[in-house]
């Protein structure tokens, strides 16, 4: 098995793009909402819990674009597609469904 790295490479700065943007219009969007809160409480407590939401949604989308960076540094410094544990590679099948794993499968579970 021999990982195409070009093809990662590409996969993993398409989903970095996404990523980025996505956390970009959730920022945007708590910066800047787009409806108007009222003087209604029960206007007041839905925006507050989307603004959760999207806060979490936020944090999630930041935790993957540092997974997403990760990965790339790991194509740049020649280790990538190696598990962290154990040193071998990693399942082509497991890297083309998660591109930024860092474990085998044994070690994953």
């Amino acid at each position: 098995m021999s990982i195409d790295l070009a093809t990662a490479k590409q996969t993993l700065l398409k989903l970095k793009d996404e990523y980025e943007t996505r956390i970009d219009k959730i920022e945007d969007h708590i910066q800047n909402p787009q409806d108007d809160l009222n003087e209604h409480w029960e206007d007041q407590a839905i925006s507050y819990r989307q603004n959760d939401m999207r806060k979490n949604l936020m944090a999630e989308a930041r935790q993957s674009l540092i997974y997403v960076e990760n990965a790339l540094s790991r194509i740049e410094n020649g280790t990538y597609g190696e598990c962290e544990v154990c040193g071998k590679l990693i399942e082509e099948k497991r890297l083309e469904a998660l591109p930024y794993a860092t474990l085998c499968m044994e070690h994953a579970e």
